[in-house]
């Protein structure tokens, strides 16, 4: 399982970005980084409605041959997307929608902490422990 998690527009840099296994690292970022476009995409072709939505679950943005690319959106605009083998057969829907949730959970307590510069990258070690056990649930 591959994560990264996009700044709100117009930046739309990683803040935080965790791949395993390490290798084919670049195109795990170059995927990662053409999936903001079909962000984008689903998000204008919603509408208004869903926009005012507390969270905004995209599901699945595109599968590749090789990947499945999931989406999520907050309600300040950051963007969350992750890339799963496609030979994970053993996720459902719902298992991809609460794993973003805890993502969004464990974002948030990074945002409170008054120590944290919005924009800056992600150093936690409480974030990193729960995305390492979320990877080590999915592989």
């Amino acid at each position: 399982a591959r994560l990264g998690i996009i700044c709100r527009p117009p930046q739309n840099y990683p803040l935080y970005i965790r791949s395993v296994p390490t290798e084919n690292e670049l195109k795990f970022h170059y995927t990662v980084h053409t999936s903001l476009d079909v962000v984008d995409e689903k998000i204008s072709a919603m509408g208004k409605a869903m926009v005012d939505q507390r969270e905004l679950y995209l599901g699945l943005l595109y599968p590749t041959e090789d990947y499945k690319v999931y989406g999520y959106v907050t309600n300040s605009k950051v963007k969350f997307v992750m890339v799963v083998d496609s030979s994970n057969t053993a996720l459902r829907d719902n298992e991809i929608r609460s794993m973003f949730r805890k993502l969004h959970n464990s974002y948030t307590d990074i945002m409170c902490n008054p120590f944290y510069n919005p924009g800056d990258r992600i150093h936690s070690r409480a974030f990193d422990n729960m995305v390492n056990s979320m990877m080590m649930q999915v592989c």
